[in-house]
């Protein structure tokens, strides 16, 4: 940045640099943008706290964090918000920004490969940003190093020059939050979880909670959606909002192809059944999934892997995005053999059970 002072050696800040380690000279990113220059925000996503629906929780340590930390002048502690997919992780950190007045600088833990690409977006920081990283499990353990003096002291060890001649020199780094987000906490280390000074974990969505999203976004489509039309949607969601979105965009579309009105709740029924999702929220792959151990392996139990290969899906797919809706619904159960069905799952899909 501009206002910044030049590095030891006379560079401009931030350039030709490298973190401890680090065999390569720094590659500088495209100048990170602030939340508006990187994208619209889609149009279903809240803005604020009080927009945000559900997490009730979650939301009132936020909102005592967030107003204290302003009382004070000071910047908010770090977060880590943790749970499922599509429960609204990145909107409530876009929130966080929002409500603090600071600019959201985001990025995702895959994205990030060298030391240096860690210290290139910390030291193009502005004092009070919040720092948000997606799928932060993924993130190299070895990088984790580079975050914990950042986190803890705002500080970061950087390399000038390379060879017999090169020195480490600590950089200040200004005030800012980190926000991290995962769908899998226990791949974190523990020195990394400890230096989170809030941690949420956010849970599956309430029937009510739900509807009232349907009816938000309906509301912002422009859509007229009776009860019955919402509690149908939100039923099939799966407990997520990102879903009950998705869906809610496609029964629009539905509507729409066939002549307009209001969404009831039996034509939800049938846009949903044209699009293969069954009373349980299940949808195609779900139904293979449990087919396939019914039919294949007798109900189980078969191994993840020899389940992988049956129905044509990545394991690590089947476990963090199928698998946990079918636990909740009672379908499937894990042993220590293997995954095996309950008499539930033949019963939704009227298979016969094996005899005994």
């Amino acid at each position: 940045m501009s206002d910044r002072e030049p590095d030891p050696i006379g560079r401009p800040f931030g350039q030709g640099i490298r973190t401890p380690d680090d065999g390569d000279a720094l590659r500088l990113p495209d100048p990170v943008a602030s939340a508006e220059d990187v994208a619209d925000e889609p149009s279903l996503r809240p803005r604020s706290l009080d927009e945000f629906v559900g997490q009730q929780h979650v939301r009132d340590q936020l909102r005592i964090a967030v107003d204290a930390a302003r009382q004070r002048g000071e910047g908010l502690d770090h977060v880590l918000l943790a749970g499922p997919p599509g429960l609204g992780k990145t909107s409530l950190a876009r929130i966080i920004a929002e409500e603090l007045g600071a600019r959201f600088v985001p990025t995702a833990g895959p994205s990030l490969e060298r030391k240096a690409d860690v210290a290139a977006l910390l030291t193009a920081l502005e004092p009070g940003s919040v720092f948000f990283i997606d799928e932060l499990h993924r993130l190299p353990r070895a990088l984790e190093e580079t975050l914990y003096p950042a986190m803890e002291d705002r500080q970061l060890p950087v390399t000038i020059g390379q060879g017999v001649g090169a020195r480490v020199v600590t950089l200040d780094l200004p005030p800012f939050t980190l926000i991290g987000a995962t769908t899998r906490a226990g791949l974190l280390s523990r020195p990394l979880r400890d230096r989170f000074g809030l941690q949420q974990r956010l849970e599956p969505y309430g029937q009510d909670d739900l509807v009232a999203i349907v009816r938000r976004s309906a509301s912002l489509l422009e859509m007229t959606i009776d009860e019955q039309g919402a509690g149908l949607v939100a039923l099939r969601a799966r407990g997520t909002p990102r879903v009950a979105n998705r869906l809610l965009r496609r029964v629009r579309d539905y509507v729409e192809v066939h002549g307009g009105g209001a969404v009831t709740g039996p034509v939800a029924a049938e846009a949903l059944d044209l699009l293969g999702v069954d009373a349980l929220g299940l949808d195609r792959l779900d139904r293979e999934i449990l087919r396939a151990i019914c039919t294949m392996f007798a109900g189980g139990p078969v191994g993840l892997s020899t389940l992988s290969a049956a129905v044509g899906e990545e394991a690590d797919t089947i476990e963090d995005v199928y698998e946990p809706y079918l636990l909740q619904q009672g379908l499937v159960q894990r042993t220590p053999r293997g995954r095996v069905v309950t008499p539930r799952a033949f019963e939704h899909l009227g298979i016969p059970r094996p005899e005994a």
